[in-house]
């Protein structure tokens, strides 16, 4: 499960005013959907709640309609819209368990995938966005801190921190 029905949905609804900017609209959808919806995933640990960011990340477009550089700058602009909705939504449910989501989070096939998803979707929130981020998505920690709204810094302690606990996670689980 991806979230890109009910993207697609909430594309429907709110941006059939205007054919060229539906088409636009249509276009990012079908670039970026699964990056946003892996991303919020990540940080959030709910399926739906990812769903939900992801529509609201291009609700948001629609409602601001930004013109960009290129598309590293649409992506960067989406990351962070959809990274600043999850943080909302973090700081709304508080305490709430995490969810088990082993089976629908993409990683990798092979050897010890599984035991390194549970181990990541263990980390603190920051922790998990920040290795999502560098280690699947490819960004920096100056474009993940830009995204996330930290400095650079925070990021690559955010990284290490988690590199460390995912060490000790991982050498616990094999007994080593």
């Amino acid at each position: 499960r991806d979230g890109r029905g009910s993207a697609r949905r909430a594309c429907a609804t709110e941006g059939g005013d205007e054919v060229d900017h539906s088409n636009r609209l249509e276009e990012l959808v079908d670039r970026h959907e699964n990056t946003l919806f892996r991303a919020a995933l990540a940080i959030l640990g709910d399926v739906q709640e990812a769903e939900d960011a992801v529509q609201d990340t291009l609700l948001r477009y629609l409602e601001k309609r930004p013109e960009f550089r290129d598309r590293e700058h649409e992506k960067a602009w989406l990351l962070k819209v959809a990274a600043n909705r999850c943080k909302s939504v973090l700081r709304a449910r508080l305490r709430h368990p995490a969810v088990e989501l082993l089976d629908v989070y993409p990683a990798p096939d092979g050897d010890g995938s599984r035991e390194l998803m549970e181990a990541i979707l263990s980390l603190p929130a920051n922790q998990r966005a920040a290795v999502h981020l560098h280690y699947y998505e490819g960004y920096t920690s100056q474009e993940i801190g830009a995204i996330l709204g930290q400095r650079p810094g925070t990021v690559r302690s955010h990284l290490s921190r988690a590199r460390d606990a995912l060490r000790r996670y991982l050498l616990e689980e094999t007994g080593e």
